[in-house]
């Protein structure tokens, strides 16, 4: 299945971070909720994403590990952790993408982070933090790196699948490669290495801009724009509907604050915004992150991805087992002969 704006169905992704919550069977729920609605894939931020690793203490669970617990209780939505890699090893973190993709049967993605500030540095004491003008460049390398990885190697134990010959590939090929756009090189970097990307904007035009800058980049890198699924991350406050009306509510779309675009509304706005923005040639879907966890997705569930459903909009079962079937992305083709494909 592909997706592309004002044709096709779009796609549609929720955060289910809990902050402060380290009981396992919490984020099981919310993935499941997420999977009732057929969602591509849920999203993790990992300890160093939070606020108190950016002042050198770590605070949540370990993303990657919370869901390689839920992927046995799910059968089929994304999985993808946000993982930082500028303080480990390279091999380190593809290897434990690669294993979540085993254990979710290519279910599988990865949210590339890099540390940006001397507190997250102190926790490793092993080197300052990344300047600005380097982080994309090494989100790039990072990036790089895990594809040769995954093509190269029986990430299990690390032996060269050249030698074998019989190393288990990832399901996927690839997991899903998802990264945060900004402004600037980042752009350009995004356009190169992502998957997905997910892009801020509190308009449609400001989005469409975005989604077509993105694109056109991809293009003048040598990929087929179609690779790259762009989404929309907004948060959304699904408890005050009654404020539909006002700037920056509802039917007034969604706002800029400190945490970033903010929606607040009922789930029928919310619906006829995310319809009008496909539409419109602003996304190819959104990426959703609930400012009540329990409250705010059981309501995008239930309302406003029940009414794309009955406009056609939005899938009502999932067409394939892995994250790149819900994507309508391809495989990777394997770039070292020798191995499984």
């Amino acid at each position: 299945m592909t997706s592309s704006p004002g044709r096709g169905l779009l796609h549609l992704a929720a955060a289910v971070d809990q902050p402060g919550v380290y009981d396992v069977g919490a984020y099981v729920e919310l993935a499941r909720l997420a999977e009732r609605g057929g969602l591509d894939f849920v999203t993790l931020d990992d300890a160093f994403a939070r606020s108190g690793a950016r002042s050198g203490a770590l605070s949540g669970p370990d993303a990657a590990a919370v869901l390689a617990r839920v992927a046995p209780a799910t059968h089929r939505v994304g999985l993808v952790p946000t993982l930082t890699a500028t303080h480990t090893e390279p091999f380190h973190v593809p290897a434990a993408i690669a294993t979540l993709d085993q254990v979710s049967r290519g279910r599988a993605g990865w949210r590339i982070d890099v540390s940006t500030t001397e507190g997250e540095a102190r926790l490793f004491g092993r080197r300052s933090a990344v300047r600005p003008d380097e982080w994309w460049q090494e989100t790039g390398e990072v990036a790089d790196v895990a594809a040769k990885l995954w093509d190269s190697r029986d990430i299990r134990d690390g032996r060269d699948s050249r030698e074998g010959g019989g190393a288990t590939r990832s399901p996927q090929g690839h997991p899903v490669r998802v990264v945060d756009a900004a402004e600037g090189a980042g752009l350009s970097a995004v356009a190169q290495h992502a998957d997905v990307a997910l892009v801020r904007a509190t308009s449609l035009a400001q989005a469409r801009a975005v989604r077509e800058r993105l694109r056109s980049d991809a293009a003048g890198l040598g990929r087929d724009p179609n690779s790259l699924r762009v989404l929309v991350s907004l948060l959304i406050d699904l408890g005050d509907g009654e404020c539909a009306a006002e700037p920056g509510h509802g039917g007034g779309g969604p706002r800029q604050t400190p945490e970033g675009p903010l929606y607040r509304g009922g789930p029928v706005d919310l619906a006829d915004l995310i319809a009008a923005w496909h539409r419109g040639g602003a996304a190819d879907g959104f990426h959703l992150t609930p400012v009540e966890p329990r409250r705010d997705l059981e309501r995008l569930v239930n309302g406003t991805v029940a009414l794309l459903q009955h406009r056609g909009l939005f899938r009502t079962f999932y067409p394939g087992s892995t994250l790149r079937e819900h994507l309508g992305l391809g495989r990777p083709a394997r770039r070292y002969a020798g191995g499984v494909v």
